[in-house]
């Protein structure tokens, strides 16, 4: 295993304490016969314990080892496999006959006979790997998206005859769907280490789609028009979205990523007291065959926050333009984002220019291209929304007299009218029903 994983190039960063390079290292120190048998089993089960917690991860099945191998070529970010994201292979170029060597060193390794260190050691837990059966899973444990895309190409690599038919399947899965964790991952939120930022997949997303958000019919529209734009390159627009709570703004821009994930479309979830990184996300991101939209929910600022600044310098004003490839999308129930007190337009504030203070605080929201305002439904409205929800679930059998009548008495105790007043609503008769 070592000799072949010792002639990587391209695919030469593994990273020092990837399974694939703790292998190797395991299977040089069997071949030189030196070694404790109780150590090396230790080192073995070690990796294998890290391979069964990716499975377990990403819902891989049977053949645990091509998953791995799988996954380890449509991660590595190289210099071959970001530049087939953009423009797939270039015929004729040098590049491609040093990945065909790193492919040929993929076969074997797909195909490696563990026989040999198992009957020496004593052990099976190879040949249980290549004919693993995991226990069947919610979806929502664990990240289906990447399990379906790692599969399908395992079994394709599995079946290539040579480093030709190999290098085509990696390169097409490459060109249409990326690679690296932008290539598996809808959406992404930010976790600090270190005092940096780094990008880590949201893997439990909500599957809803525009269809599912009843009325709005016009700002949806507004909403789609300007991702449809983003999407195929055109000039597009930072959207705020506004109004009153639980008016379906942030379940909208959620179904808009479903909605357009297949073209290339990902986001970035980020809070106000990150936003010091904005600037550093979106470097990492401006170079990337796909575009990006920086979401960020209930945007609101009190007078004592200045993180809006870097809001501001970011969207529009700072020396470094906003890369095509990214859109920000907000949402807020301020239609202005920032806290404005009487004493800002009061005579008698102390401060001498007083509409430079609002203009300040003012400023933000118009540099937001487009704004929708999502205002509460009337109740006609939410009636409506309250049949629409009730016809996904067969269970509730009420008429809709009997329906619209508990979810007036419902809105009555519960926050008011809303969307997602009438959704609480329905998942409380669906439970109900279920017992």
């Amino acid at each position: 295993m070592y000799r072949e994983v010792s002639k990587l190039i391209l695919y030469r960063n593994l990273g020092e304490d990837s399974i694939l390079r703790r292998l190797s290292d395991i299977f040089k120190r069997f071949d030189s016969c030196h070694y404790r048998s109780e150590e090396l089993i230790t080192d073995i089960y070690r990796e294998v314990k890290k391979l069964l917690d990716l499975a377990t991860t990403y819902g891989f099945d049977k053949n645990l080892w091509h998953n791995y191998l799988t996954f380890v070529l449509i991660t590595n970010e190289n210099s071959f496999s970001l530049t087939c994201e953009k423009v797939g292979a270039s015929e004729g170029s040098t590049v491609n006959h040093f990945a065909k060597n790193d492919f040929e060193a993929f076969i074997h390794l797909f195909h490696y006979d563990f026989r040999p260190i198992e009957e020496t050691l004593g052990i099976d837990c190879f040949s249980t790997l290549l004919s693993y059966k995991a226990v069947a899973k919610q979806e929502r444990m664990y990240n289906k998206n990447v399990s379906e895309k790692v599969r399908a190409l395992s079994d394709v690599l599995a079946a290539a005859e040579n480093a030709d038919q190999f290098f085509d399947a990696v390169v097409n899965f490459y060109k249409e769907y990326g690679v690296g964790m932008f290539g598996l991952n809808k959406a992404f939120r930010i976790e600090e280490r270190d005092e940096m930022p780094e990008l880590i997949p949201i893997n439990n997303l909500d599957k809803v789609v525009l269809d599912d958000l009843t009325g709005y019919e016009i700002q949806k529209k507004k909403l789609v028009d300007n991702t449809e734009a983003f999407v195929c390159g055109r000039a597009a627009n930072n959207c705020l979205l506004f109004g009153d709570a639980g008016t379906g703004k942030s379940t909208s821009i959620k179904a808009i990523l479903n909605e357009y994930y297949d073209r290339g479309l990902r986001m970035i979830e980020i809070y106000k007291h990150q936003f010091k990184y904005l600037s550093q996300i979106i470097s990492h991101v401006k170079n990337r065959n796909y575009r990006f939209i920086i979401y960020m929910d209930d945007l609101s600022f009190e007078e004592f926050e200045i993180e809006y600044k870097y809001l501001k310098a970011v969207i529009e004003g700072g020396m470094e333009t906003r890369p095509d490839n990214v859109l920000i999308y907000a949402t807020s129930n301020r239609r202005h984002l920032i806290r404005e007190t009487w004493n800002d337009r009061s005579d008698m504030d102390e401060e001498l220019h007083r509409s430079d203070t609002m203009q300040e605080k003012l400023s933000l929201v118009y540099r937001f291209g487009i704004t929708i305002n999502f205002s509460k439904p009337s109740q006609k409205e939410y009636f409506e929304i309250v049949r629409n929800l009730a016809k996904k679930y067969p269970q509730i059998t009420l008429s809709d007299e009997e329906l619209c009548a508990q979810a007036n008495k419902w809105e009555l105790s519960h926050g008011g009218i809303s969307g997602r007043t009438a959704q609480q609503f329905v998942n409380y008769l669906a439970g109900q029903v279920q017992k």
